[in-house]
């Protein structure tokens, strides 16, 4: 049986509609596993990480977690082995749409949308702004092209959030013409951001009004302020380099440096973009790792060094940005570091009662949602990017969606 017919057993009378979700990385594809609804129904979600010698199989259902090794060095050997681990838990699922995160949605693309190959070509041509990413997202559209011929495929943009920001905010100061030929800032981790202020909306709607810088810190990190639901900055610009530090990206740097690399050390302009990309950030800092959680276990001055680092970038883009909104109403805090390392949100504060900004540090060390004792809101909440997606594809099955042509 084929992997859509495997998939698509259930499909006649009675079957439920199901949506997968996949966000397709260098060396990961995150899943989850949705039935659809107006809300869609989270079901299963999960991980092959290390994609290549030491694949792993992490799959999360009804309250318990496993995890194996698995054969994956490709993008599409890593689907089979996600589509062979969810069949025994399909039922009369059919799976009917599909949505991907896509890194770069350049100038034209706003909103998601379903996936022609006009559109993949387009996307395409975007792979050098996000080499990290975007080839691998693609990558993971021809997966699922080819496992499931029949199934939408809808693209999900991590720079649509970013779209309506201010002009100011989006140019550079280099001749006119490049701003009308794109070069400008884009923003990223928008699929984050678009959950983290629904969940505002909804739950904090006094807040949602005002003023917010969320931080959304993981392996890539960024920050974005936000007035009344509407992105209007972000640390992050042309690329998924800029702004803070991250686990192997470097952040903010002067041109300058680069400049000299190339023009006096000699380094091919490929080897500097390698470096940015895989070799800096708290990797390079350190000299240990780009995790976190191994940094603040380490007793290494290094490792010291790089968080010191890392702190002072984040509380300097946090005043940055409470610049941009003209004040602060809120902080929220997300993303793997974010969300779990109570001492890093802890430092990053230290200093910031002059915005109102101070945190109870008990709740702060057990992860509680509402941390603040000061005037300002600070919150730690958990972002869900798949759901976002799994949003859109319910909208697209239901007609609500560019068709992509």
């Amino acid at each position: 049986m084929t992997n859509e017919a495997a998939f698509s057993a259930g499909s006649g009378r009675g079957a439920m509609t199901g949506i997968l979700t996949l966000n397709a990385g260098s060396s990961s594809l995150k899943f989850g596993l949705y039935r659809d609804a107006v809300e869609p129904v989270l079901l299963l979600d999960g991980e092959v990480e290390g994609i290549g010698a030491n694949a792993r199989l992490i799959l999360s259902h009804a309250g318990t977690t496993s995890k194996e090794a698995v054969n994956a060095d490709t993008q599409g050997a890593a689907l089979a082995t996600v589509i062979e681990a969810l069949g025994p838990h399909l039922g009369g699922l059919e799976i009917a749409g599909i949505g991907h995160r896509v890194v770069h949605g350049g100038l034209d693309y706003a909103a998601p949308i379903v996936l022609s190959p006009e559109v993949l070509g387009a996307l395409a041509t975007l792979s050098p702004l996000a080499p990290l990413h975007q080839p691998h997202n693609l990558a993971g559209v021809d997966a699922a092209l080819a496992a499931f011929p029949g199934a939408v495929q809808v693209g999900c943009f991590d720079t649509a959030f970013h779209r309506g920001h201010p002009w100011v905010n989006d140019t550079f100061a280099l001749p006119r013409r490049f701003y009308d030929e794109g070069i400008r800032r884009y923003g990223f981790h928008g699929l984050s951001y678009d959950y983290i202020t629904g969940v505002i909306a909804r739950e904090y709607p006094e807040l949602h009004q005002g003023r917010l810088v969320i931080a959304h810190l993981g392996n890539g990190a960024s920050m974005c302020a936000v007035r009344e639901g509407a992105s209007v900055g972000s640390t992050m610009g042309f690329s998924a380099l800029d702004g803070l530090p991250m686990g192997t990206r470097c952040g903010q740097i002067d041109p300058g440096v680069l400049l000299h690399l190339i023009d006096q050390r000699g380094m091919a302009p490929q080897d500097v973009m390698k470096m940015l990309h895989n070799d800096s950030g708290l990797l390079g800092l350190s000299g240990i790792s780009s995790d976190m959680r191994i940094l603040l276990a380490s007793d290494r001055p290094e490792a010291a060094q790089a968080i010191d680092y890392y702190v002072f970038r984040a509380r300097r883009e946090i005043g940055a940005l409470t610049a941009v909104l003209g004040g602060i109403d809120g902080l929220v805090f997300c993303g793997g570091i974010g969300e779990n390392a109570a001492p890093i949100r802890a430092r990053i504060v230290e200093g910031l009662a002059y915005l109102g900004i101070e945190i109870d540090l008990g709740k702060n060390l057990a992860n509680e949602r509402d941390i603040a004792v000061g005037t300002t809101s600070v919150k730690v909440i958990a972002t869900d990017e798949e759901r976002i997606i799994a949003r859109a594809v319910h909208g697209a099955l239901h007609g609500q969606l560019d068709s992509g042509v």
